[in-house]
């Protein structure tokens, strides 16, 4: 399988809040970073992002662009919370070696997502 379709497959999952079905996609090393957490294994990122499938919509993706085993997309996240829905565009950049996923990192405008997602 391709770095881009097992991103896609990760994404779909990741995005629609099925953390079964993206897990399997995901190393046990995996090192994510973002602008909320950094994680450097599997299960420590999994866990972080909770709050984040329980509000998490789907996504479309607008562009996206593959070199190897690196992959970078740009698509919006649709939210929906008890108090709003919108949408906030992401950048996430993956790298794929042996079929899973081993580095992600995210970038996206904090502001965009704490009006629909406020700190508690």
């Amino acid at each position: 399988m391709s770095a881009l379709s097992i991103v896609n497959q990760y994404l779909d999952a990741f995005y629609s809040g099925d953390f079964d079905r993206a897990k399997p996609l995901v190393a046990n090393d995996f090192h994510f970073q973002g602008p909320f957490v950094e994680a450097t294994d599997k299960e420590t990122f999994f866990k972080s992002a909770i709050p984040l499938a329980q509000i998490a919509r789907g996504h479309l993706l607008l562009r996206q662009w593959a070199e190897s085993d690196e992959v970078c997309s740009i698509f919006d996240v649709n939210l929906e919370t008890p108090a709003s829905k919108g949408k906030v565009t992401m950048t996430e950049w993956h790298t794929v070696q042996n079929g899973r996923l081993v580095s992600g990192r995210v970038i996206l405008d904090t502001a965009a997502f704490r009006a629909l997602v406020p700190v508690r």
